[in-house]
């Protein structure tokens, strides 16, 4: 496990627990991109950084179970959403802190999970998102473990929206600039057959 010696420990949650739909139904997280599942992509750059790396999944596990520490899936069979992954992955994570990174997001780049983790660290009892012009990214955060009485909380009230949620709770917002290529969300084939000719960030 590589950790910087500034930063505490993290676990990590690739949240790969969702229906589908804008891929006709596909479990997007094995789809593959420049020859390889969206998943491994993710994987690769997360290995490293983390001891408890999580994937929310609700098929497939077998195919999932090599890319993570721990396997996490939603309480109900009926695919509630991102937020039901959430808060499986606080339920279960080892760590203080939970790196939250959806499995459609392959550019991400070691950099920016750095300056995300070095933000957080600064505030650790508040949650943390990416925000891109005016617009915030929920599942690309992190959140302190010490919120999931919090999120189970909301969630018996009905909510269903994890950024809703966290800025009620004061986020902290780290800024990418507009139209950051790292933050290309690739969750339908057109956009994934656009990306194909696009290299790897190293």
């Amino acid at each position: 496990m590589t950790q910087c010696a500034d930063l505490p420990p993290c676990s990590i949650l690739l949240l790969a627990g969702g229906r589908g739909q804008r891929m006709g139904g596909r479990d997007k997280g094995l789809i593959e991109w420049q020859g390889r599942p969206l998943i491994a992509h993710l994987h690769r750059l997360t290995r490293d950084l983390s001891d408890d790396l999580i994937i929310s999944c609700n098929r497939n596990r077998q195919q999932y179970a090599p890319f993570a520490d721990q396997l996490v899936q939603d309480e109900s069979n009926d695919f509630p959403g991102p937020l039901a992954g959430i808060r499986a992955g606080l339920a279960v994570a080892r760590h203080a802190h939970l790196l939250v990174l959806p499995c459609d997001v392959p550019r991400i780049d070691a950099h920016l999970i750095d300056a995300m983790r070095q933000s957080a660290a600064q505030h650790p009892a508040r949650p943390l998102m990416l925000r891109h012009g005016e617009h915030w990214e929920p599942l690309l955060c992190i959140i302190p473990r010490a919120l999931l009485g919090t999120f189970d909380g909301a969630w018996q009230k009905g909510e269903r929206s994890p950024g809703r949620i966290m800025r009620g709770l004061d986020a902290q917002a780290l800024q990418c600039p507009a139209n950051d290529p790292r933050l290309a969300n690739l969750n339908t084939p057109e956009l994934l057959s656009q990306q194909r000719g696009v290299s790897e960030c190293p």
